[in-house]
């Protein structure tokens, strides 16, 4: 069960930045799966103490104190089923991440569709034994079980790069190649991705010992996964199976998706204020669930509801009402005073929603105006051109970040720090529980593997930063400042996901230390954000799976390889499908010269490269800084700081008011973090949905919900993507389409208009 919240708008902030489910949600859960899941490990004998048993009730409740070490793992269903799961997840969130509604495969997806395609190729497959050198070997090794299935899952998520869909430094080839028009070569492009990717386990295995087999590190995110694993391994003792309902549900969303996927596209996005009022402008800002405010738009289309915020059927229900309450607050309230009320940053020159730049006149900022040839900033002709300008929504939605990010540490430290420190200290006099006691049966990871596989990427990518230095811009120094900075945060951050998860981003603090540094060079920017940031996501993500695989008993050099080969072959596919793409589709991520409707607009990529122009090309002094029009958004950092003490402290001063506690600004503050790229008409349907089946068939139908929720969830994801892709290879790649009122877009366009007198932009309406 997931939710991302991301600490600012950009969207790659969303791969690391995560709020699980809260203790409360998640007691719900295991209680009810310790009452109605049946065991289906098979137990050794075990002299279990009391004093053994972890000292986290909700593990208690949620992991089995039984182990089989005789199950098969190591199997060729496994390798069979985890490579296609590794490379289907991997092909089809990099093929959706350009589109104008990135549908993300997720982690559930592949944990229910595999289950069915497991116990098929245990049936089918032939049971004959043969002899490998000492060792008998069976391509069917006996009824698939529970432990190849999480190798499997695990494999998955080396793939789908932490549940973002896609590995951030492929953002990176996009900007260069689609946005700045310059070239990467391939071999540094696959370096690249592939070194910031692993480098992070190499952080992460120096620190395992603290963080993974301590009872107190008890990661809350991974017993959702074992109470998932556990509800689709029992028996199914009912005419509508899992699987059946999967195969029924797949199928209509697979068919259903033709209609706004090609033959009414228009459903994607239903602004019906737009089209009663046609010639308005407030009216359509207001309306456009793209462009606008998104006020009365809804939508038929299930990738508009998943995207970016992922499926809301596995979004627990209390962090659905943050980010509403939060969305409402900003959406709502803040932006329409800020723009019609106190036009703040001559608000009205601009589009009310837009992640473009602008310049002073309301024109699109030309950037490729302003990059000299050494790819820097040509600071003669930034002066001519002039200042950046945002729009009101993109300008506030960095305060917001700064805001989040600030209140994430004091929150943490508030609610969470003594319980956080109790807990190391418990978990560094060396207890052992049960869990640790049954994993001593298999070979632990040799020390070497991780120390090797850490001077292998840190030298690999000195070679990428001292010979294809023309190429990423980064000098060698910035590599060694990012791992520096990395590895003194990810012991931290790891021991607060582990008990609080709440994992604290650090990507508004690298793009703006190494902005200050080293300006003027965009790709240095982003490269240093990436080393510094996802290496350290990375470490977080690769120990999270680690306690999953800790939890039900897999062995860990299993876990370390799984792991290593999926993360180089999702790395490699994701490239490959980036690198076909920018080569293949005409005007890739250009929205303004697509054909209207086309879906290659690259959202999320669009932020991206904005960011690397704001704090890497023009510099975070030149935006946000004493030379730049919007240094007020700093105070945002104090604000956000200063926002959950003031919560603690009166929580502290009425202990009786229950509801008191339940305010967590980091969800608040960051609750559109996604936005832009993601837009209102994303969140009014992942809130509408999410409510629907995670407070009502909760509430009212709790055994169809345990038994199909997380089964539906999957089954919409697949039918979609599959759907996506036969439309691409059919109709896509022969540019057959067809063109009528229901496939011109949302039909709001003048939602991208400004309102100030006097401002001339394309066809909108000048107000004299």
């Amino acid at each position: 069960m997931k939710l991302i919240i991301p600490l600012n708008h950009d969207p790659a902030q969303v791969k690391s930045s995560k709020i699980e489910c809260n203790e409360k949600q998640l007691n719900q859960e295991t209680t009810m799966n310790s009452d109605t899941e049946k065991q289906t490990t098979a137990a050794t004998d075990v002299d279990i103490d009391e004093d053994e048993l972890s000292p986290v009730e909700e593990v208690r409740l949620t992991v089995t104190n039984t182990d089989d070490p005789t199950q098969p793992v190591w199997t060729f269903r496994m390798w069979f089923l985890g490579l296609l799961s590794c490379s289907l997840l991997s092909f089809l969130n990099q093929f959706f991440a350009y589109r104008t509604e990135p549908l993300i495969i997720t982690l559930i997806t592949v944990q229910v569709a595999t289950l069915p395609m497991g116990h098929f190729m245990a049936t089918v497959l032939p049971k004959t034994k043969f002899r490998v050198g000492s060792k008998v070997l069976s391509f069917n090794p006996g009824p698939f079980n529970m432990k190849e299935h999480v190798l499997i899952t695990i494999f998955a998520n080396a793939g789908s790069a932490f549940g973002s869909g896609s590995p951030y430094a492929v953002g990176i080839v996009n900007i260069i190649k689609a946005f700045y028009g310059r070239s990467i070569s391939f071999h540094a492009a696959w370096l690249l991705i592939i070194t910031t990717q692993v480098l992070g386990y190499g952080w992460a295995g120096l620190l395992r010992k603290y963080v993974v087999e301590p009872a107190h590190m008890w990661w809350p995110s991974t017993l959702v996964q074992v109470s998932l694993f556990r509800a689709l391994h029992e028996k199914e003792d009912r005419k509508l199976s899992r699987a059946k309902f999967f195969t029924i549900a797949l199928v209509c969303s697979f068919s259903w998706y033709v209609i706004p996927g090609y033959f009414f596209t228009t459903l994607t996005s239903i602004s019906w204020v737009c089209w009663v009022f046609s010639k308005s402008v407030t009216a359509q800002q207001l309306g456009s669930g793209l462009r606008g405010l998104g006020l009365g738009a809804i939508t038929l289309d299930w990738t508009a509801v998943a995207s970016f915020l992922f499926s809301p059927l596995v979004s627990p229900f209390f962090a659905i009402v943050n980010v509403f309450v939060g969305y409402v607050v900003i959406v709502y309230a803040v932006i329409p005073i800020a723009y019609w009320g106190l036009n703040v940053y001559q608000a009205d020159r601009f589009p009310i929603f837009s992640s473009h730049l602008f310049t002073s006149e309301g024109q699109k900022y030309n950037i490729s105006n302003i990059v000299n040839d050494k790819f820097e900033l040509d600071v003669e002709k930034y002066t001519q051109q002039g200042r950046i300008h945002l729009s009101v929504f993109f300008s506030l939605t960095y305060g917001f970040g700064f805001a989040t990010i600030a209140s994430t540490l004091t929150h943490v430290a508030c609610f969470y720090g003594r319980e956080i420190m109790e807990r190391y200290r418990a978990s560094s006099k060396g207890r052992e529980d049960i869990h640790t006691k049954l994993m001593k049966r298999y070979e632990d990871i040799p020390s070497w593997w991780f120390y090797a596989l850490l001077v292998a990427t840190l030298a690999i990518s000195l070679v990428l930063c001292i010979f294809l230095n023309d190429q990423i811009q980064m000098p060698w120094w910035g590599l060694l400042f990012a791992g520096a900075l990395a590895f003194v945060f990810t012991l931290p951050i790891s021991i607060i996901t582990a008990t609080t998860n709440q994992t604290p981003g650090l990507n508004i603090i690298t793009e703006y230390v190494f902005g200050l540094i080293y300006p003027g060079r965009p790709i240095a920017n982003v490269c240093f954000k990436t080393y510094g940031y996802i290496s350290m996501a990375q470490a977080v993500s690769f120990l999270s799976d680690f306690k999953l695989g800790h939890y039900m008993k897999i062995p860990p050099r299993s876990m370390f390889l799984v792991q290593f080969i999926g993360t180089v072959l999702a790395g490699t596919i994701n490239i490959g499908v980036a690198w076909w793409l920018l080569n293949s589709i005409d005007n890739i991520c250009h929205d303004e010269i697509l054909p209207p409707g086309s879906p290659w607009t690259c959202p999320g990529d669009r932020v991206f490269f904005d960011a690397s122009v704001i704090w890497g090309l023009v510099g975070p002094l030149k935006i946000f800084g004493s030379q730049g029009n919007y240094h007020a958004m700093n105070w945002f950092f104090l604000g956000g700081a200063i926002g959950p003490i003031l919560v603690w402290l009166l929580h502290k001063a009425f202990p009786k008011q229950s509801w008191i506690p339940l305010i967590n600004l980091p969800v608040l503050l960051g609750a559109t973090g996604m936005m832009p790229p993601a837009t209102p008409l994303n969140y009014n349907s992942w809130i509408f949905v999410g409510t629907i089946f995670n407070f009502f068939i909760f509430r009212y139908r709790k055994k169809w919900w345990q038994r199909y929720n997380y089964v539906l969830s999957a089954a919409l994801d697949t039918g979609v993507a599959f759907m996506t892709i036969l439309l691409y290879f059919s109709l896509g790649l022969e540019n057959k389409s067809i063109t009528w009122w229901g496939t011109d877009g949302e039909h709001c366009p003048l939602a991208s208009c400004p309102t100030a007198k006097g401002i001339r932009v394309g066809d909108c309406p000048v107000n004299l």
